[in-house]
């Protein structure tokens, strides 16, 4: 795999998290506001772009209320 490949599993959960943004109707704005996070960066999570960090994936479960095991639905 070369550097600037981005493994399935993370596209995978950055389609999650939009799966949940949307379920829950919620404003991506607000998400990143509620993770702490700037909104392009969690666009970038959000469309596979970006690895985000353990932290990172905490603050945002916590902010779609959901659990954290929620973001990794789907992964074989």
């Amino acid at each position: 795999m070369r550097k600037t490949e981005v493994p399935e599993s993370v596209k995978i959960v950055g389609n999650n998290i939009k799966e949940i943004i949307k379920e829950k109707n919620l404003k991506v704005r607000y998400v990143a506001h509620d993770s702490d996070l700037d909104i392009e960066a969690l666009r970038r999570y959000m469309l596979g772009k970006q690895i985000m960090g353990i932290d990172k994936l905490i603050r945002i479960s916590k902010a779609l209320d959901v659990e954290i095991s929620e973001l990794f639905r789907k992964i074989d």
